[in-house]
């Protein structure tokens, strides 16, 4: 009988997205399921801050089996919320198509959407209720969370006065720094943490890829896109004008890292940095990798994100789940060897 090999291991970069962060979910269920990575770091943000805190609470706890009950749970609690991922009521017609179909467009959206035109959080929610929050702490104890040794956390929010990220890590993550990390401007009041308010990181860093090449020895890095990158059509319509302007705002940080990593990438390898000079860089050979599914992803507008239908969920696993299994196949002999993305020409 053949010796089982170590696991490989691998940083994750997870985008935010709202409900579209069921795609990650799936990622992460297959990638535990599968058993041949490890993940060192996790760098995440919103949507995606919650599936890393959920994954390293899991690991925590009981291992790879464990990780993916509470993946599952957090996001069937989730479906099951009498509010959406952000507070935005499904009406009776969205809950009934969403029986058949993913919602692309949910009419309890458009109304929310021109609701908070008008008013905005600290009008029509004084008292800052907000019910992700305790859902969260219904599926992590952080106390717990801060002795995980499995993996390091990063969780990116935006400093509303200094207009800078703010990387929480690992004992500085709590459910409030979640909340930060996903706190949409006008849906939720700012998150105050030590004297500081915050808003949603994707503004700045969706997700950072700094922090895992600044706090782990892992060579090989593995982004997780929900927002596409890429549309073919110029969108003309008011509602496919802010949807663009949606997936434009939350990758911009993401491509500006991309392009300083090809820089420092390209000074490498053609010997711009003098020897003396490179032992100051953390990693001399760091491997890009990207999980997404652009085709299928593009297809859902920026109003599905707030539409956590259970159906519309379990599809985006499914999906999630089918995208690694695909990547895997294709590229598990290169991790650890060779980039399998080009970020100069991809990006």
């Amino acid at each position: 009988m053949s010796k089982k090999l170590p696991a490989k291991r691998i940083n994750l970069a997870l985008q935010g997205g709202g409900a579209h962060g069921a795609f990650t979910w799936g990622v992460l269920d297959y990638i535990l399921e599968d058993g041949r990575l490890d993940i060192d770091g996790l760098s995440a943000t919103s949507a995606g801050a919650m599936n890393a805190c959920v994954y390293a609470y899991g690991m925590q706890c009981g291992g790879k089996e464990l990780a993916r009950k509470k993946l599952h749970d957090f996001w069937h609690d989730l479906s099951g919320s009498s509010q959406s991922m952000f507070g935005i009521p499904e009406t009776p017609i969205d809950a009934f198509l969403g029986q058949f179909q993913p919602i692309e467009t949910p009419i309890g959206f458009y109304l929310f959407e021109s609701f908070t035109r008008v008013f905005s959080p600290y009008q029509f929610n004084p008292f800052n209720i907000n019910p992700l929050k305790d859902l969260l702490l219904r599926h992590v104890d952080f106390s717990n969370l801060h002795h995980c040794t499995h993996s390091e956390l990063f969780i990116s929010a935006t400093n509303v006065k200094t207009n800078r990220i703010k990387i929480f890590q690992n004992k500085d993550v709590t459910a409030d720094a979640v909340m930060a990390s996903a706190c949409l401007p006008m849906l939720f009041q700012a998150v105050e943490i030590d004297g500081e308010f915050y808003w949603d990181g994707g503004y700045m860093g969706n997700p950072a890829l700094f922090p895992l090449f600044y706090h782990t020895n892992t060579d090989d890095m593995v982004v997780v896109h929900i927002n596409p990158i890429e549309r073919d059509e110029l969108p003309t319509s008011p509602h496919d004008i802010l949807n663009r302007v949606n997936e434009i705002s939350f990758n911009s940080s993401l491509l500006r890292e991309f392009r300083a990593i090809a820089f420092i990438e390209k000074m490498l390898q053609e010997d711009w940095i003098k020897e003396e000079h490179r032992h100051k860089i953390s990693h001399q050979q760091f491997y890009m990798h990207s999980i997404r599914a652009c085709e299928i992803m593009s297809s859902y507008s920026v109003a599905s994100k707030f539409a956590p239908n259970w159906h519309f969920l379990q599809h985006l696993r499914d999906l999630g789940r089918e995208t690694a299994r695909e990547w895997l196949a294709e590229h598990y002999d290169d991790i650890g060897h060779r980039s399998t993305v080009n970020l100069r020409r991809d990006f």
